[in-house]
């Protein structure tokens, strides 16, 4: 069978009872996740703009926005809700840079919505075939080359998820693949300048999934050998470097979702390494910023390349932070263990954490290249001649480093604290209560009764 329809096939056929229980456990911590980090990131900056761009372009819909409760068209829903949930940087992952969940959830749940929804069992199928159709199209390093893999990969697990949920047949889903391999694109420099664009390509992909796999349902077609063909994925964006036939090998016996990382500090991944190291640093000399003489962080090409840059404080300040490895050990030396409300512009332009941050050497290091993607060496020198000095191979929330149970509800906590428009208690229980649970709710669509704040109504009317 040729690669594209053997994927196909397995979006339209996995049943719930052949997915593995682990496979199942990673995809509702996925998404208690991302219900977390759409409830917190809702007010950020640019989900304003785009929530109104889909209110007037749009118009009204059968799809729910998280927080705010506007019904809106399903395509709208899915584009809304996946920059609110990507706007914090605190979702879910995959080396070396792929975020499938803050496109997934929003692109299932419109499509729950837009076919007058699905019981619990029937979504989580539909993320896991979702979930893993994009971590098996995930890339290596080199072959992304500065391609933002989120932009290229997750746009087909959306898609995949989308399909499932609208019963696409084999043939269907095949082409509304197809068409999703359209519109995989998305550039890292949009992190590097500290852009909007990072949650806005999240936003696109949610909204592809949907649109993809609606225009195949109504008899668009796209290149049917999108893997496999001369100009194919495996060409254009593996570089030679696979062959079709790997991204389904041993589909539903093995999963590559459970590469899954889930991050312990809200930034990202590739800052997660060096901001538990400066934890450690802190306690074990128990330094201030005035203490402190000079720190060298080492790391990987590839990681310098998109957290290693100078520090400056841009357009988007959260974003700057985000993307930056002195400014996530800066802020653990002067604040401690980081939080949501660090990351805020206030905290960004602290003039301490950015005097800090000026003193703090990064090198690019080629000897690492062969180390893990998230590998790092952090040395922290005091003016009264103390160091500290380690590595770390594996960062916090990676696969072999995995984060315990109690951290996962922890995170998705710390996100409902921080909302500018909170839940009840009795919504987030009831979050907590349904995601565990899942599989046993007749309609999924009782979760988003729980996903709208009454402040964001009050405000709305």
């Amino acid at each position: 069978m040729e690669p594209e329809l053997a994927l196909a096939h397995f979006i339209h056929g996995l049943g719930y009872d052949e997915i593995p229980a682990e496979v199942l456990t990673v995809v509702r911590r996925m998404l208690l996740t991302v219900l977390g980090t759409a409830v917190a990131g809702a007010t950020e900056e640019g989900c304003g703009t785009v929530r109104a761009f889909v209110q007037t372009e749009h118009g009204t819909g059968p799809a729910t926005l998280f927080v705010y409760g506007d019904r809106v068209t399903a395509s709208g829903a899915a584009l809304v809700n996946g920059v609110m949930s990507r706007a914090l940087d605190y979702c879910d992952a995959m080396a070396p840079g792929l975020h499938i969940g803050s496109s997934l959830i929003p692109a299932a749940f419109a499509a729950a919505e837009l076919v007058g929804g699905c019981s619990g069992r029937d979504f989580l199928a539909a993320l896991v075939v979702g979930a893993e159709t994009a971590a098996r199209l995930n890339l290596t390093e080199a072959a992304y080359d500065g391609a933002d893999p989120t932009g290229v990969a997750a746009v087909f697990g959306a898609t995949a998820a989308v399909a499932r949920l609208l019963r696409l047949s084999p043939q269907q889903t095949l082409h509304a693949l197809a068409l999703a391999f359209n519109r995989a694109a998305g550039s890292f420099q949009s992190n590097i300048d500290g852009s909007l664009a990072v949650r806005l390509i999240q936003g696109w992909v949610a909204e592809s999934g949907v649109v993809c796999a609606q225009l195949a349902r109504n008899g668009m077609t796209g290149p049917r050998h999108f893997l496999s063909g001369v100009y194919g994925y495996a060409h254009l964006f593996a570089k030679g470097q696979l062959r079709a036939e790997s991204f389904v090998a041993a589909l539903g016996e093995r999963y590559a979702v459970m590469n899954t990382v889930f991050k312990k500090y809200p930034s990202c991944g590739l800052t997660q390494g060096v901001t538990e190291l400066a934890l450690q640093a802190k306690t074990e000399l128990n330094c201030v910023s005035a203490d402190v003489r000079q720190i060298q962080i080492s790391l990987p090409p590839y990681a310098y390349k998109l957290v290693g840059h100078p520090f400056e404080i841009g357009d988007n300040p959260r974003v700057n932070a985000q993307f930056s490895v002195r400014y996530c050990v800066a802020n653990v030396i002067v604040h401690g263990y980081p939080q949501l409300g660090h990351f805020t512009t206030a905290s960004v332009c602290d003039p301490t954490v950015r005097a800090l941050a000026a003193r703090i050497d990064v090198i690019a290091d080629e000897s690492m290249a062969g180390r893990h993607h998230s590998a790092v060496d952090l040395q922290v020198d005091t003016l009264d001649g103390r160091r500290f000095e380690s590595s770390l191979e594996i960062a916090p929330g990676f696969p072999g480093n995995a984060l315990a149970e109690e951290v996962h509800l922890a995170r998705f906590l710390d996100c409902m604290g921080y909302a500018a428009l909170p839940l009840s208690p009795a919504q987030v229980d009831g979050l907590v209560g349904k995601v565990t649970c899942l599989q046993d709710l007749d309609d999924v669509r009782v979760l988003l009764a729980d996903m709208v704040s009454a402040d964001a109504r009050h405000t709305n009317s």
